[in-house]
Order: structure tokens, then sequence, then C-alpha cells
């Protein structure tokens, strides 16, 4: 099949895919409130305006088919560098301007980084005037060009180190590579984890210890109710980006973080922060960081592996096509992360279930914690209207893009936990 022919089928495949998710989005996905929810405290009509479910919904599906639409646009451009040659050119043109063979990888590298920066960042624009329009985003101009220039610079740092050492393990151990690359991201990921909290997420925003220190009292009581040693709950300064509201924990050991953003401060009242806070208290309690962690360790394992397998034979298939010389070609590199972005993707659906279970765990937990299901529930209420989220999402979103229940799901699950509790 010659390029161009490649080409218009990849292009007509990639304006389907698109054509089907618009449809499913604003056609045909179920988004109602199901009868036997109508008039509990989980129906978005008891606690939206008419024109907040309007807005919401419209919000919503934006925001989903510029998610959908996005993920195979990286499948679909690194598919177009390989069949036209574009990335043996590139790799070709790194070598004579570098000389080295190593050094013209980090101009790949560049190179490539670049090109899809610029490519993707046209989409990324749009969400970002959307979030504007519909007053989810709070965010600057410039301080949206900034955070989009950090992400630039952080990540391809990774993607040179992670592209050098991928190419010469398969060098250099054939057939073992795969293994070898896993152990060497295990102490990586660690590290990353471990110094996210301190020196990754201060560059993005300003992180100060809680100001409201009669209400860091009363976390901090509930952190000695739960056994949790803790000195300092973190606030985050989120309002000049965006009026969602947030609270998580991140890193690990000492670095370990519990982080309010300071919108979440100025909308919920008292004992709703305290609700939210019991939850991210269960997450430690419950030790979900170190078994996502653990988790993500294996499911990498597994995708290595798998990674393994198809990188060599489509390598096989596809090197006359693609102008490949050899596995370790840098020119390859286009096809290694179409794969590595296509397995991540089909794994989203097993790791957000995960991540469902786990949330579902916390919320229980909260509620055991702070005897307070009501604070639960308007707490629910009142992020579903500061996100303009769906209450309830079609599958397919909630399958590929929730890690947390839906909040039609967590209120009734709230409510039910209140009615135990009266009884």
């Amino acid at each position: 099949m010659r390029v161009r022919q490649w080409v218009a089928l990849a292009t007509l495949a990639y304006v389907l895919y698109g054509l089907f998710i618009y449809s499913y989005l604003f056609l045909t996905g179920e988004s109602s409130v199901p009868e036997s929810v109508k008039g509990t405290s989980a129906d978005p009509y008891t606690f939206m305006t008419s024109r907040e479910l309007v807005i919401s919904e419209n919000f919503s599906r934006l925001r989903h088919l510029l998610y959908f639409i996005t993920i195979p646009l990286d499948w679909y451009v690194f598919f177009l560098l390989l069949i036209s040659g574009f990335s043996r050119k590139i790799a070709d043109w790194s070598l004579a301007a570098a000389r080295f063979h190593m050094l013209s990888k980090v101009v790949y590298v560049f190179v490539l980084s670049l090109l899809t920066m610029l490519i993707s960042l046209p989409i990324k624009w749009i969400g970002y005037q959307i979030s504007l329009h519909y007053g989810v985003s709070a965010q600057s101009t410039a301080s949206w060009l900034k955070d989009q220039t950090l992400d630039f610079w952080i990540q391809y740092p990774l993607y040179v180190l992670c592209a050098i050492v991928f190419l010469y393990l398969i060098q250099k151990r054939r057939k073992w590579w795969w293994m070898y690359a896993w152990c060497l991201t295990v102490p990586i990921t660690l590290f990353l984890f471990f110094i996210q909290p301190v020196v990754i997420d201060p560059l993005y925003n300003d992180f100060y210890p809680l100001k409201n220190q009669a209400l860091e009292k009363k976390i901090l009581t509930l952190a000695e109710e739960a056994h949790i040693p803790a000195d300092h709950v973190y606030e985050v300064n989120m309002s000049k980006k965006t009026n969602t509201m947030n609270a998580y924990v991140t890193g690990i050991g000492e670095n370990k973080r519990i982080v309010l953003w300071d919108t979440t401060l100025q909308k919920l009242k008292d004992r709703e922060i305290l609700f939210i806070m019991a939850h991210e208290m269960g997450h430690y309690v419950m030790k979900h960081v170190y078994i996502g962690l653990a988790g993500y360790l294996l499911l990498s394992l597994a995708g290595f592996f798998a990674i393994d397998r198809l990188y060599f034979y489509l390598y096989e298939k596809g090197k006359g096509a693609f102008r490949l010389t050899k596995p370790y070609d840098i020119a390859a590199l286009p096809l290694l992360l179409i794969i590595v972005s296509m397995l991540s993707f089909a794994a989203s659906p097993f790791t957000n279930a995960v991540s469902r279970h786990q949330e579902q765990a916390a919320d229980q937990y909260a509620v055991d914690l702070t005897n307070d299901g009501e604070a639960g529930v308007t707490s629910f209420q009142k992020l579903a209207k500061s996100g303009l989220s769906q209450v309830n999402p079609p599958l397919l979103v909630k399958i590929f893009r929730y890690g947390h229940p839906t909040m039609m799901e967590r209120i009734i699950e709230m409510e039910k936990a209140e009615k135990e509790s009266d009884q």
C-alpha cells in the first residue's frame, strides 16, 4: 500500500473515531437521572438550577470530547511521522547536526517533543478557553503558557533518558531488555514520587501551611483520632487558576503531604472540610498511596512485557515502509510511543476501577470517622457545582475517565451511610 493510501486510511479512521465519540457524547450517551434517584439528594435538580444543569452538561461533554480526540491524535501523528519517512529524515538530520550518535538522540527527542507539543497545543488552548468561558478556569493566559512550558521542560529530560536507555538495552540485551528497563524504572519512579511534593509541585503553585489555625487544630485532632502522625496541613493557592475544589494526599515517607486547595477552604464549611480531610486520612490509613504505587509498578512490568512483544512484531512488519534500519534505531521511537500510549489507554479502565474502589472505601472511612454523612452529601453537591461535573456521566466516560465514583454514586452511598448511623 502506498504512503498516500496509508495516510488517507489513517485520516479516515481518525475522523470516523471522532464522529463516533461526538455522536456518543452528544446524541446517544445516557446521562439522565434514573427514576429511583429523582427527588433524592443525589438528583442534581435538587441542588442545581436549570441553567447550571444545562451549563454543566455542555461543559462536561465538550471536556470529554477533547479528551477522547486528543489521546489518538498522538497515535495518528506518530504514525504519519513513520509512514511518511519524516521520522527517518529527523533522525538523519539530527545525526548530521550533532555528529555524535548519543547527542543526535537528544536532538531527535527534542524535535519530536517540540513537534508533538505544537500539534497538541491548539487543542489544549481550546480546552483552556472553554474552561474560561464556563467560569471553571480563572487562570491568566501568561500563567497557562508558563504551565505548558514547565510541562515540556519537565517531561523532555525524562523522554530523553527513557529513549536513550531503552534503545541501548534493546541493542545490548535484546531478549531481556524489557526486564532490565523495568528494573531501572522502579527507583526512578520512587524517586519522582518522593520529590514531587517538594520539588515539582511548587514549580506550578505556592504551598504553605494552612493559615486558618483553628481549622488546622480541628484537622490535626481528627488525624490524632485516626492515629495518623501529622504536624501540618498544607494549603495551595489554586484560586489563581481555577474555581473548582480539591484535596489530596501526595508523596511518600517524610515528604508525604495532605493538601487542601484554597478554593476548598473558601467554598466549604468547616464540617465539610473535616469530612474531606477524613477522606484523605482514609487513604493514608488504608495505605492506598503505597498500594497504588505497588500496583503501578506491577502493571508496568506487564506493560513492558507486552511492549516487547508488540514492538518487535510491528517493527518486522513495518520496517520497510517506515524506513527503519534496526530495532534500536532512534527513528523507530514513534512506533514505541504508539504502543506505550495505546497500552496505557487500554489499561485505564482497570486502573480507574481500582481507584474508584479505593475512593469509595475512603468515603466510607470518612463517614465512620466523622459520623457526619450529611457533610459528605453537601460536600459532593458543592464539588459537582463548582466543577460543572456530570452527576451521572455516560458509561464510556466513567470507564475511561473516572478515577472516582460518580457524584451520584457517592451521594447515594452517603445517604445509605447516614440512614445506617441513625438506626
